[in-house]
């Protein structure tokens, strides 16, 4: 990623824009990113974070924004963005979300939006996580929040709560099959790229088979 203004969005690939960095509060060394889908049936936000707001007049000259969709309550800590955008998040999260953040839908099941973005409920990091696929035409985008993130070049989960270790099995399970091309979570490491390209479905299924054995082992990551 080249350098950018600090109100910039930088161009990742074809249609996918990401918005400035934010540090992580309580872990410094990993870097938050928000991202902008340029879609033809309207753009959408993926990740809340302060770079929304850093970028809101860069989002906005690219036209209006259809959503932006938060994987999971953490998201929240960040409070409104000043853009003008209807913020959805997963239904089991919503009562974890602070006062100071207005949510204007909800999704609770398997979901398309549009023809393009499907919406993929992964429980495991909270009871609400919920991981996107993105097609834009030539890439599959899976962008998964803080359930799978990547950790000095590795992908990592975060357990937190043992009460859901189980369900988390089951959406790494679920993901293992996913057939995308490029993993874009919320948070890295600031010792590396911001996503981890996928070299084929060998390579997806052996990265995850080594967090399903952690996770059943009763390891956190």
């Amino acid at each position: 990623m080249a350098a950018a203004d600090e109100h910039d969005l930088v161009d990742i690939a074809e249609g996918l824009l990401a918005a400035p960095t934010s540090r992580l509060p309580y872990q410094r060394n990993v870097l938050l990113r928000s991202y902008l889908l340029r879609r033809s049936e309207g753009n959408v936000i993926v990740y809340n974070s302060p770079g929304v707001t850093q970028a809101a007049a860069a989002i906005q000259d690219l036209g209006p924004t259809q959503r932006l969709l938060m994987s999971h309550e953490h998201e929240s800590m960040y409070g409104q963005p000043t853009l003008d955008v209807p913020v959805w998040i997963h239904r089991d999260d919503v009562d974890a979300v602070g006062s100071d953040l207005d949510i204007a839908g909800t999704f609770s099941m398997p979901e398309r939006i549009g023809r393009d973005l499907e919406v993929i409920p992964t429980p495991g990091h909270t009871a609400g996580t919920t991981s996107f696929l993105w097609d834009n035409g030539t890439c599959r985008y899976l962008f998964t929040g803080d359930f799978l993130w990547i950790e000095h070049g590795e992908w990592k989960a975060v357990v937190l709560d043992p009460a859901l270790r189980d369900a988390y099995v089951d959406s790494l399970s679920l993901v293992r099959e996913l057939e995308f091309d490029v993993l874009v979570p919320w948070g890295t490491t600031d010792d590396g790229p911001p996503f981890a390209t996928v070299e084929g479905a060998a390579d997806r299924r052996s990265r995850i088979d080594m967090i399903i054995d952690r996770v059943r082992a009763g390891g956190s990551r």
